[in-house]
């Protein structure tokens, strides 16, 4: 495995810098598309392949918590091999170039996997898959390590120096990208949580007057009737406050009745 920081300027060729160029381009444009994380991911991973030279697929990965003991939150891959090499790295074995460049916060290649001591189990695994090549490069916001580009290659020693500094100019903004899907995904999550409470609170509210009404507790004691029939039932707060609710005006047409 090599590991670098900082690499020399290369001696780009015309059409590898185009790559670099229209991956960045794309990149940008992601920012202003606000697409959903899953597309975003799909997007990097995608321009990615292009973007670094000699990658025959790309794999891109959110991590959640710190460096060293956090799990792969979403993957993204331009190919089916790497899916495969992904779900064995991160979900399978937690071992791989990806995890080794987040825990490092740097860049990580190797040219012979199946041989490569750094990864004793993802090493040979991906060998055997016919996959000897390896870049990984951690997406770093703010001095933050938020996760991984892995790019793969059937053939040995595809990625140098050269692609190394071309992988590193493309995450920079591919980082920010991903982090900005990421948080815009987070606030809509949160958004749909707090409508779906809007819609739920008044249901769970009357349930909790039902079962007053009945029993003489306290508004405190009633909740936790309800909840403790949510869990004895295993189904939702809202679906049992609603069941509540229902039988009550059942009752009450039946009377009328």
């Amino acid at each position: 495995m090599s590991t670098r920081a900082e690499f020399p300027a290369p001696d780009d060729s015309a059409s590898a810098a185009a790559d670099l160029q229209a991956g960045l381009t794309r990149l940008a444009g992601l920012v202003a598309d606000s697409l959903g994380l899953a597309q975003v991911l799909a997007e990097v991973a995608a321009s990615a392949v292009r973007a670094i030279p000699g990658a025959d697929g790309v794999g891109v990965t959110l991590m959640h918590g710190a460096p060293g003991d956090g799990t792969a939150v979403a993957l993204a891959a331009s190919a089916p091999f790497v899916t495969e090499l992904e779900e064995i790295q991160y979900r399978t074995l937690q071992e791989g170039p990806g995890v080794t460049a987040v825990e490092l916060g740097r860049t990580v290649w190797s040219g012979s996997l199946g041989g490569d001591q750094s990864w004793p189990r993802f090493g040979p695994r991906a060998g055997r898959l016919g996959v000897h090549s390896t870049l990984a490069l951690p997406l770093n916001v703010s001095g933050r390590v938020v996760g991984a580009i892995t790019a793969y290659a059937y053939g040995k020693d595809s990625f140098d120096e050269h692609a190394a500094r071309f992988g590193e100019l493309f995450a920079k903004p591919a980082a920010v990208a991903v982090h900005n899907a990421r948080i815009l995904a987070d606030a809509l999550a949160l958004t749909d949580q707090l409508q779906a409470a809007l819609v739920t609170r008044p249901v769970i509210d009357q349930a909790i007057g039902i079962i007053r009404s009945r029993t003489g507790r306290s508004a405190a004691e009633s909740f936790d009737q309800l909840r403790a029939m949510s869990q004895a039932e295993h189904r939702k707060l809202a679906a049992v406050a609603e069941r509540v609710v229902d039988e009550a005006v059942r009752r009450a047409r039946a009377r009328r009745g």
